[in-house]
């Protein structure tokens, strides 16, 4: 019974892509910046072959490898974009050659009068701004008149914060769906994200785990669909299924950050099935590489470290884990909040995996072809699968 689990640290970029000037990141290493931190521990990392990688480099020089017990690979984003959405879909084997709209001045009036029309309420704020900041600015208003807090960033995102008494999370997921309708064609953002929060009038207010995305579904086919079509098992742990519009997914569950994510990991691990279990861990991105965090992103690495033994220590005979990411979010930038055109790593272990090196990728979707080569598929999308051993045609289960 063969089951890959595939986990996303969320923003762990390992150094600069080619062309990262031109999406406004100069000099970005989101590892070198982290591995700078006197909080940075990842002797695990180490271990499966992290620092092997090429072009894996830190403030001082190259880390110090390790044993490389892993298959491991630089992964190149081939897609024209550097977000979430645009990530994950180029591992599951959609690419992206145009980057979905962004709006740094704000949504234009015939979107926003459409959604107050549907919504029966107003619109505040509609520019780019902090999640944390945009709800002490507002929050009060909001509060005052019902008026819903609508921002954006530098990524491709129509994000809606509304305070839990005022709008409750169900209504603000209403609103979301509403939003996602309209937000379609040349305005076919990403993701419409809901940010619930809470506090006293006058605040300060605080942001709660109830957010939830909506995402556009892919437009091609992905790993996950092939597998689902297959009869294969795929499980969605954190914002997989909103990123993915639940599409070829057979369950799923979210979670409230990494601690939990790990958490159900280890619980899936334990159970039978047979396909993908694929994993979001968020916190890096959300929390630190965003709020330009340093410390506390190299601390939630290290925790991630920590947890990796426990993680493989569940591993059965024919199981494959496979780490990587979807993009960079190098804390030390401050050039600005968003997120960094980086490399990704890549790195596969499991008892029939050799541990060498494929150096650097053409394409995230090596990552989804790698997956159904496992299962004995041809993916229908382009993308070199990488050899994850004891294939079905090398073994029988």
């Amino acid at each position: 019974m063969r089951r890959v689990f595939l986990i996303v640290l969320d923003s762990f970029g390992i150094g600069g892509m080619e062309d990262a000037a031109s999406y406004g990141d100069v000099n970005v290493n989101t590892l070198r910046s982290v591995s700078a931190s006197p909080r940075f521990r990842m002797p695990n990392m180490r271990d499966l072959g992290l620092f092997d990688i090429d072009g894996v480099v830190t403030e001082g020089g190259s880390l110090k490898k390790g044993s490389q017990q892993a298959a491991v690979a630089r992964m190149k984003e081939r897609s024209r974009g550097k977000d979430t959405t645009i990530g994950h879909w180029e591992i599951a084997g959609v690419y992206s050659p145009n980057p979905l709209p962004t709006y740094p001045n704000g949504f234009p009036r015939e979107v926003l009068d459409a959604f107050s029309k549907r919504t029966g309420r107003g619109v505040l704020c509609n520019l780019p701004y902090s999640g944390t900041a945009v709800i002490q600015e507002y929050g009060d208003t909001h509060m005052a008149t019902g008026d819903l807090i609508v921002y954006t960033s530098a990524d491709s995102v129509f994000q809606i914060a509304a305070h839990e008494d005022i709008v409750p999370p169900e209504q603000l997921y209403e609103y979301c769906r509403i939003a996602r309708e309209i937000l379609t064609g040349e305005h076919g953002v990403g993701r419409v994200i809901a940010r619930p929060f809470t506090g006293p009038a006058g605040g300060p207010f605080t942001r709660t785990a109830r957010r939830h995305d909506f995402s556009m579904e892919p437009p091609g086919i992905t790993m996950l669909d092939q597998l689902s079509g297959a009869g294969k098992d795929v499980i969605a742990v954190g914002k997989i299924q909103d990123i993915f519009a639940g599409r070829g997914i057979t369950e799923a569950v979210y979670t409230g950050g990494n601690e939990e994510g790990i958490e159900r990991t280890l619980e899936y691990l334990d159970r039978d099935f047979e396909g993908l279990c694929f994993i979001n861990l968020v916190d890096y991105d959300m929390l630190y590489g965003h709020r330009r965090d340093v410390d506390g992103y190299a601390r939630a690495l290290a925790y991630f470290d920590e947890r990796l033994p426990e993680l493989m220590g569940k591993m059965r005979p024919e199981d494959v884990l496979m780490i990587t990411a979807d993009h960079g979010c190098d804390p030390a930038y401050t050039a600005t909040t968003d997120h960094t055109r980086e490399y990704t790593p890549f790195l596969m272990y499991g008892r029939g995996v050799r541990p060498v090196n494929y150096g650097t990728r053409e394409s995230f979707a090596d990552i989804g072809a790698t997956v159904l080569k496992y299962f004995g598929m041809e993916p229908a999308f382009e993308g070199n699968g990488m050899d994850a051993g004891n294939c079905p045609a090398d073994s029988p289960t």
